[in-house]
């Protein structure tokens, strides 16, 4: 194993759906290992398909690799939680199944996120076509979620001004390493110590907002987060997936959130009232035409909204995070 400069890292992969996508991940970062990386442990959260006992990497490598059962499926920061526990290591770095890594990429991150500990810090993620999946983002605000609800404007996104407008830090391209609110959780580097300090992952989120509830409480103790784009990995993300239940359990997500660090009724009315506007505007396009049921699409809406915490946690789709 190669000298390591660095402080310990462990890998955490958390499994739930096809065990290929795992499988591959870890092949690549064995493939990949350079000495500070210490162990992959990959967590299977009660996965149908589960994490095969038979496998084991053909990679051969001094890295320690370990596969975690969890006892029942908690989404992601209970699986992230199961993981950290374990770790020997003062840095993890937590990454989606369906990561693409380029090559030397846990070396260019730890070099590039060295002088920056003790922070949570996140390469640039993209799409595999190579667009920003907006990896840095500001703090959510209920003017976020009411514009990001307002389906009108969905046409005019690829505007600077309404990225802001939903919550994404447009300071964060390409080539720059800067401080912001919190980073995206697909691939990112904690400091396990701190995180251990503040009781790890909120598990109350099942998906979606975990790792913002994190960051915030991590900045109350004096952790930043820090978006490190001189680094790029690629992540497919959600695709197999109903979009149906992804968009329920992003209410409910946003809901807890409100819960914890906003005001739960305010962030429902604007929303409902938003709900509102989108049935005003499609009632037009109905009317001219469009291929739209201005009805149906509120009462989907208003469902949504209704009492978030009657939404069905019990089945999970592959690549959610």
């Amino acid at each position: 194993m190669a000298s390591c400069t660095h402080a310990s890292l462990s890998a955490i992969v958390p499994h739930y759906g096809d065990p290929t996508e795992v499988q591959n991940l870890v092949e690549t970062l064995l493939r990949d290992a350079v000495g500070c990386l210490r162990e992959v442990i990959v967590v299977d959260d009660s996965s149908p398909t589960p994490f095969p006992d038979s496998w084991t990497p053909t990679q051969q490598s001094s890295v320690a690799f370990t596969v975690i059962r969890r006892p029942q499926n908690g989404g992601f920061g209970s699986a992230v939680n199961t993981g950290l526990e374990a770790t020997k290591t003062d840095l993890a770095i937590i990454l989606n199944s369906d990561l693409v890594l380029p090559q030397n990429f846990i070396e260019d991150l730890q070099d590039a996120a060295a002088p920056w500990h003790p922070a949570v810090m996140s390469p640039e993620v993209t799409g595999l076509d190579g667009s920003t999946q907006w990896t840095a983002r500001h703090f959510p605000t209920v003017t976020h979620q009411v514009v990001e609800w307002l389906s009108p404007l969905a046409r005019f996104r690829q505007h600077t001004l309404l990225h802001e407008a939903v919550g994404h830090d447009t300071r964060a391209v390409q080539g720059k390493v800067i401080p912001v609110d919190w980073v995206f959780g697909a691939a990112m580097l904690l400091p396990v110590k701190e995180v251990r300090a503040i009781g790890g992952f909120d598990e109350s989120f099942f998906m979606n907002a975990e790792e913002v509830d994190l960051q915030r409480r991590l900045r109350d103790i004096g952790v930043p987060s820090i978006y490190l784009g001189t680094v790029t990995v690629a992540h497919v993300g959600g695709g197999s997936s109903d979009p149906e239940r992804r968009r329920r359990w992003l209410v409910e997500a946003r809901h807890r959130y409100a819960q914890k660090w906003g005001n739960p009724t305010v962030l429902k009315g604007a929303l409902t009232a938003a709900s509102f506007t989108n049935f005003a505007v499609n009632a037009v396009r109905e009317k001219l035409g469009r291929d739209i049921d201005s009805q149906a699409v509120l009462r989907q809406e208003l469902s949504y909204l209704k009492d978030q915490k009657t939404v069905n946690k019990s089945v999970r789709g592959v690549n959610d995070h």
